[in-house]
C-alpha cells in the first residue's frame, strides 16, 4: 500500500526496521519479512534514496550470498527493485527471480515461470523430493547435489540463457474468513487470475518467448491466467509468447478430495478452492474448454504429469488427488509417473527421468532462442 510506504519512511520507519533486522539474528523469518518490506517500498522509486541512506543495500548484498533460497531470492527482490540502472522489470511482492540473481553479461533469452498449487510456495513446493534433517544438514554442508529448489540451481545451469520466476500467492484460509464473501472471492481462481497478471506484466512477462510449469490448482491457474489474458489486448503479449506448459497433476477434470468429508479436505486444501475443484463443477468444466478451444488454435506444446501412486493424508486417508483421467488435458503428451501428488513436481535427482524431461521439454520448446 503506497500510502502505507510513505509513512513508514516520513516517520523513520527504514531506520527502525535496520534496528530490529539486527536485533533479531535468531529468527530467519523476522529477518525474511522485513526485507520483504523493503523489497515491496523499493518498487516505489521516490524511496530509493531513502532506502540506500539507512543502510539497507549492503545488508541485502550481504543476505544474498545466504546458502538458503528463500532468503536470498527475497534479498535479490529488493535489490532487482532498487537497480533503476539495468533493471527495468518491477518484482511485486510474492514475485522472485531464481535466476538470473546477479547482474549479468549473459543476454536473456526466454522467461520460466513457476506456479504452485494449494499450500504450496514458490520454493518449497520446487525443491528436492526426499527432504529430511539428515539431507538438510548435508545440504549445508555443501553436498553438490542437494537442491532445496531445482529450478534455481538444476535449470538454471543447464539453461543459464533463461530469467526463471516462481510466483508466490496466499493459499490459507481460515474458518472466520472462509465465511465471508468478499475473503472468500479472494481466493478464487478468477481473482487470483487477475491479481497475478498485473504482476506479472510489472515483471516483463510476455516481453521474451515463454515456458508455463505449474503443480496442481496452479496448472488451473495458470489456464485461467492465458484465458484472460487472450481477451485483454494489454496482455495479449503473453498469450502471443507463450511457447509452451508443463502440468504436473493438474486437476483440468476435477479431484477426488472435494468427494471426502469436510474435516479431510482441510488437511490439504481449505474449503473455497475444494468446491472450484469438485468434478460437477461448471465454471471447472467452462476453463478447460475455454482454454482448450484457443490452446488448439494456438498450437501451444503441452507435456503432463500424472501421479501414479496414493498421497497419505494423516494416518487415515489415502487417495489419488488427481486421478489419470483428471490429469488428462485433452492437448500434448501425458507421462504416468511413479509418484504422489505431493512429489510429482519434486525430483528425487538431476539425472532421475522427472527433471530429464521436463528439462527436454523446456530445451525443445525454445530450442530457437537457446
Amino acid at each position: 500500500v503506497s500510502s502505507h510506504c510513505d509513512k513508514i519512511e516520513a516517520k523513520g520507519g527504514l531506520q527502525l526496521l535496520q534496528r530490529i533486522y539486527q536485533l533479531r539474528k535468531d529468527s530467519a523469518k523476522i529477518q525474511r519479512n522485513i526485507i520483504r518490506i523493503i523489497g515491496n517500498m523499493a518498487l516505489d522509486e521516490r524511496l530509493h534514496s531513502s532506502i540506500v541512506r539507512a543502510g539497507w543495500v549492503s545488508v541485502l548484498a550481504e543476505v544474498m550470498k545466504s546458502p538458503h533460497v528463500i532468503q536470498s531470492s527475497h534479498a535479490s527482490r529488493a535489490l532487482a527493485n532498487l537497480d533503476r540502472d539495468t533493471v527495468k522489470e518491477k518484482y511485486p511482492d510474492g514475485v522472485y527471480v531464481l535466476h538470473p540473481q546477479y547482474r549479468s553479461s549473459q543476454p536473456i533469452r526466454a522467461d520460466i515461470l513457476f506456479v504452485h498449487g494449494l499450500l504450496g510456495a514458490a520454493f518449497k513446493t520446487w525443491r528436492q523430493q526426499d527432504i529430511d534433517r539428515h539431507l538438510d544438514k548435508k545440504a549445508s554442508e555443501g553436498e553438490e547435489d542437494y537442491s532445496q529448489c531445482w529450478p534455481k540451481t538444476w535449470l538454471a545451469s543447464d539453461c543459464p540463457a533463461l530469467r526463471i520466476i516462481s510466483v508466490e500467492y496466499d493459499t490459507h484460509l481460515s474458518d472466520w474468513k472462509a465465511k465471508c464473501p468478499v475473503e472468500a472471492h479472494r481466493k478464487s481462481i478468477a481473482y487470483r487470475s487477475n491479481e497475478l497478471l498485473d504482476k506479472l506484466r510489472a515483471a516483463g512477462i510476455g516481453d521474451r518467448p515463454l515456458v508455463w510449469v505449474s503443480h496442481s490448482m496452479g496448472g488451473l491457474l495458470v489456464k485461467k491466467m492465458l484465458v484472460d489474458a487472450s481477451k485483454n489486448p494489454e496482455m495479449d503479449k503473453i498469450v502471443n509468447n507463450t511457447r509452451g506448459i508443463i502440468f504436473y497433476s493438474v486437476p483440468h477434470h476435477g479431484s477426488q478430495l472435494a468427494e471426502y468429508s469436510i474435516n479431510a479436505r482441510y488437511l490439504l486444501f481449505p474449503s473455497v478452492e475444494v468446491k472450484e475443484l469438485s468434478k460437477d463443477s461448471p465454471a471447472l468444466k467452462k476453463l478447460n474448454d475455454d482454454f482448450l478451444s484457443f490452446a488448439k488454435d494456438k498450437k501451444f506444446s503441452v507435456l503432463s504429469f500424472a501421479e501414479t501412486l496414493p498421497t497419505h493424508i494423516g494416518s487415515m486417508i489415502k487417495l489419488h488427488v488427481v486421478p489419470l483421467e483428471s490429469a488428462k488435458l485433452g492437448i500434448g503428451d501425458l507421462i504416468p509417473v511413479d509418484v504422489n501428488h505431493l512429489n510429482v513436481c519434486k525430483p528425487k535427482k538431476k539425472d532421475a527421468f522427472l527433471y530429464q524431461r521436463t528439462l527436454k521439454f523446456i530445451q525443445d520448446v525454445l530450442a530457437q532462442e537457446l
